[in-house]
Parts: structure tokens; C-alpha cells; sequence
């Protein structure tokens, strides 16, 4: 008698939304629900019909509802390659590196080199890391990016709530953001912005360039010199106004005083220069996040400067006045 396969056929799938998923686009509901499906089958299977809200058909761009009742077809996806874990290394770096928690979000000063999300090579970010570390949390998602050479303060929300909230302050620009950056060369106190449109390609490698082109999208940036070592370098303050991809790294190269340590847009002379300071990576900092709390009031957050950063500028002291 020959074996039969008795994995059990896909069968049909019933969701009911509750408030945290109120406002949430169908599509990326069903990205977030039907793990190893490809987009494409999800766009087909909206396209056609075969997802219903309240037994009705909607669009991709369906926005959920408190009470909708979704129904999804019977799938039969590819199982996902199982995740990396959290080493116990990561674990109390990222533990160590919150700044603030409350009912609503997660505040953190990002450590250089970790990825804001997984992909692309990289198995696991800090959303995943922070997921896997609290397993009890229902909701975790990033309410902002940053590159994953820059350090500093970003924010991760707890509630669709909170992450609604914030996106909205977001877009209205009550949200303020000041990064801190080691320039090249001799910055003026008179440029005190850079306002240049930016485009971003992408090149046959999948890697993302970003450079300022009369078609690209506008984009502006504040600036204003924090400390000079002599005509050598400069630590500015940066205030994106915009938040394009690579902004405030693109903004400075057009000013002519490329970030140290930028192995995309800095010089390469330059950054082998700077390691002989121990400054071994991209010198842009997110120093300090200005934020309405989904639970009222504003907050001021401060990310202490990496160590490895401020000892590189005590560094270039010695060289101040030259």
C-alpha cells in the first residue's frame, strides 16, 4: 500500500479586525497575516474576488474597519525559512539602548551597524530582534527608519494606535528630528540650509543611490555648525525638513562637505584619515527627537553619542585651530 501525503489540505481562513487594525490597508494586512506569500498572489486573489469583507469584494486599497470580517481563500504557501534568533549579545544591546517606554512606544538609541529591518541579506533587524524579545507584545512596528550605519533615536510603536498618531505628526511636521554629523572641510555659519531635489535610482545590484537632480523630489535640510577643527572638519546640527532617502548624507556631499565615514557619498582619502582618530564608521548621528506622545503631551529625547564617536572628536581637538 503505498504512502499518501497527509498534510492537511489549505481550508479557508476567517479574520475579525479589532481597534488596533482599524485604518489598516487590506493588502498589507494580508502581507502581514499570510507569511511566505509572494505579493503577486495576494494582489490576484484581491483582484479576483476571492477575499471578502463583510461578504463583499473590495480594492487593495480597502481601509479596515472595527467588526469587518475578512475571509481569505484556501492557500497553499511555501513555509518560511525558519528566522535567526537573538543572541544574548544583541538582546542587552538592545535592551540597554531604550530611552524611553510606555503603553504606546518604544524609543531607542539605535546602535550603528544594525539594520532597521531584516532583508536583502541581512536576517534580522531591530524590528525582529525586538519582536523576538518581547513575544508578548500583539503590535511592533518601526514609525520612522534610519540607515543602518546611522545611530541615534528612533521609534518603534506598540499599538496601530500610537503608530496612526505619530505618522500623523509626522506628515503635519510636529515632529522634529536633529541628527548630528562630522563634515568634511570648513563649514560656514552662513549655509544655513541646503535646498536641492533629490532622486533616487537603483542600481542592476539592488543598491540604492540617491543625487540632487532639478527633477528629483524637493528636499530641504537646516544646518547650523556646532564645533570646527580648524579647516579640517566640522560637526554640524542637522534638521531634515523633508525625509528623503539619504537626505541629510546627499544634502552635505552638494554642499560640497561630505560626511566622514560615508563609504557611498564620502571620499575615500578622507574616511582612511579619519580611522587613524578611531573614527571607523559613517559620523551621522540622530542626537535628539522632538515628539507629540499618543498619551498627550511632548517629549524631548536625547541619544548620548556612541563612545567610539566622541573619543574620535576629543581626538581631533588636538588639531583645533589649525
Amino acid at each position: 500500500m503505498s504512502e499518501q501525503n497527509t498534510s492537511p489540505a489549505p481550508a479557508v481562513q476567517w479574520f475579525e479586525i479589532d481597534s488596533e487594525l482599524q485604518g489598516q490597508r487590506i493588502d498589507n494586512f494580508l502581507r502581514t497575516r499570510l507569511k511566505g506569500a509572494p505579493k503577486t498572489l495576494i494582489y490576484r486573489i484581491l483582484r479576483k474576488g476571492q477575499v471578502r469583507v463583510n461578504k463583499k469584494r473590495i480594492k487593495p486599497d480597502y481601509r479596515l474597519q472595527e467588526g469587518d470580517l475578512v475571509r481569505v481563500p484556501p492557500l497553499r504557501l511555501s513555509e518560511e525559512k525558519p528566522q535567526a534568533t537573538v543572541s544574548e549579545n544583541l538582546k542587552e544591546l538592545i535592551e540597554a539602548a531604550i530611552l524611553f517606554e510606555d503603553s504606546d512606544i518604544i524609543v531607542l538609541n539605535k546602535p550603528s551597524g544594525l539594520a532597521v529591518h531584516g532583508g536583502s541579506g541581512i536576517s534580522l533587524g531591530l524590528i525582529e530582534s525586538i519582536r523576538q524579545i518581547r513575544p508578548e507584545a500583539k503590535f511592533l512596528e518601526l514609525v520612522h527608519r534610519l540607515d543602518r550605519d546611522t545611530s541615534g533615536c528612533i521609534m518603534v510603536a506598540k499599538k496601530r494606535s500610537a503608530l496612526r498618531f505619530l505618522h500623523a505628526a509626522l506628515q503635519a511636521k510636529k515632529i522634529t528630528k536633529i541628527y548630528h554629523a562630522l563634515v568634511e572641510g570648513k563649514w560656514s555659519t552662513r549655509k544655513t540650509k541646503v535646498d536641492a531635489p533629490l532622486q533616487k535610482n537603483e542600481l542592476q545590484s539592488g543598491e540604492r543611490r540617491v543625487k540632487a537632480h532639478p527633477m528629483g523630489k524637493a528636499s530641504l535640510t537646516e544646518y547650523k555648525v556646532l564645533q570646527r577643527f580648524g579647516g579640517f572638519a566640522t560637526l554640524v546640527e542637522a534638521r531634515p525638513i523633508t525625509g528623503r532617502t539619504h537626505q541629510i548624507r546627499v544634502h552635505c556631499l552638494f554642499a560640497g562637505h561630505a560626511i566622514i565615514g560615508d563609504d557611498k557619498y564620502g571620499t575615500d582619502e578622507m574616511n582612511r584619515e579619519m580611522k587613524g582618530y578611531g573614527i571607523r564608521r559613517l559620523f551621522l548621528h540622530a542626537a535628539e527627537l522632538r515628539v507629540p506622545l499618543p498619551s498627550g503631551g511632548r517629549r524631548i529625547f536625547h541619544a548620548p553619542l556612541g563612545a567610539e564617536l566622541e573619543a574620535g572628536l576629543k581626538k581631533l581637538q588636538n588639531i583645533d585651530g589649525l
